[in-house]
């Protein structure tokens, strides 16, 4: 357990190189490899081996390596792909403040603030490719989470929804997808948002899938529901506050804001839960919460939790109305 870093970062240069991708293809060899990305052969040859060793790439005799099942979770072209999450720890700002665990635990900051001067949002912008692998971080992971959301939830009595902070509208076009009513908006910052995704959608659902920049600490669009997945576990509470009483100053009447977050205290995944919590102490400073912290955050936003559901991922989601109705 202790020495698990040195998996996680073996992992992150074989995906920042595109071994999988390399591999897809089929076996071949160390030098063959290292040819096609720029790697030194004697070091690539020692860090496949160890890769092999705990089975994410095959090692076969004449120096030749294939990919396994496991290793083509790294591979670019594989829906709901790790390589993104996995190049994350290639950006040393990142690496370097899970090193600054320690200052957060002892003092209570955000250890990425502490470390480099600044949060890591305003990191990201003024540092696209760090941006970039974030973005697609955050595509990929919505892949898997999109389907056990609108396999829980029942959008039937609802027209229009806003997925706030949502990115490249990856879980809102599994929405619009599987409810022909429902008409929808991506609202994220400008650096962040791109309508290029509605391009390569059905028509029946690009025709409902428009984009907006935006901050969520602002005024949002006005709807009947709000995707939040993902956002508030980034940021302290006042600020959550602050997102939520956004959404319910725009909710129609009868409206639902619904906040798709990994619930504390929900049983089944317990670990991934925990160190979510930690991640989110050392890179953005928020917090993963309980349902009853959720409740609180609700009720200071002018908000009530009126149910949470369970879905088939570690994601719940967390249902509140509007308390004036």
């Amino acid at each position: 357990m202790v020495t698990g870093f040195r998996l996680s970062a073996a992992l992150s240069v074989a995906a920042d190189l595109g071994l999988s991708d390399q591999l897809a293809e089929g076996p071949r060899t160390v030098p063959e490899l290292a040819g096609s990305v720029s790697a030194d052969e004697d070091s690539l040859r020692r860090l496949m081996h160890a890769l092999a060793t705990v089975g994410v790439y095959e090692e076969r005799d004449g120096d030749v390596y294939a990919t396994t099942a496991l290793g083509d979770g790294l591979r670019s072209d594989v829906p709901g792909s790790m390589r993104p999450l996995a190049r994350t720890l290639a950006d040393p700002a990142t690496w370097a403040a899970w090193g600054h665990l320690g200052h957060s635990v002892r003092t209570g900051d955000n250890a990425f603030h502490a470390l480099h001067g600044m949060d890591v949002w305003a990191y990201r912008e003024s540092h696209p490719e760090s941006n970039a692998v974030f973005n697609d971080n955050m595509t990929a992971l919505s892949f898997h989470v999109a389907h056990a959301v609108v396999e829980a939830y029942d959008f039937s009595g609802l027209s229009r929804v806003v997925d706030v902070g949502g990115g490249q509208g990856s879980l809102l076009e599994e929405v619009l997808t599987r409810n022909e009513h429902l008409s929808g908006i991506v609202f994220d910052l400008a650096h962040v948002v791109t309508s290029a995704r509605a391009e390569a959608m059905p028509a029946s659902v690009a025709t409902r899938f428009t984009v907006e920049s935006g901050s969520f600490f602002d005024p949002v669009p006005p709807a009947d529901a709000y995707l939040l997945k993902s956002i508030l576990h980034d940021w302290p509470d006042d600020r959550c506050v602050q997102i939520l009483r956004n959404c319910e100053r725009s909710l129609t009447p009868g409206g639902v804001v619904l906040v798709v977050e990994t619930v504390l205290g929900r049983p089944g995944h317990e670990v991934d839960a925990a160190f979510s919590d930690l991640n989110m102490l050392v890179l953005p400073g928020g917090r993963e919460r309980t349902e009853q912290q959720y409740g609180a955050l609700f009720d200071d936003a002018g908000l009530r939790l009126s149910r949470t559901l369970d879905t088939t991922s570690r994601y719940s989601i967390v249902e509140g109305r509007s308390a004036r109705t």
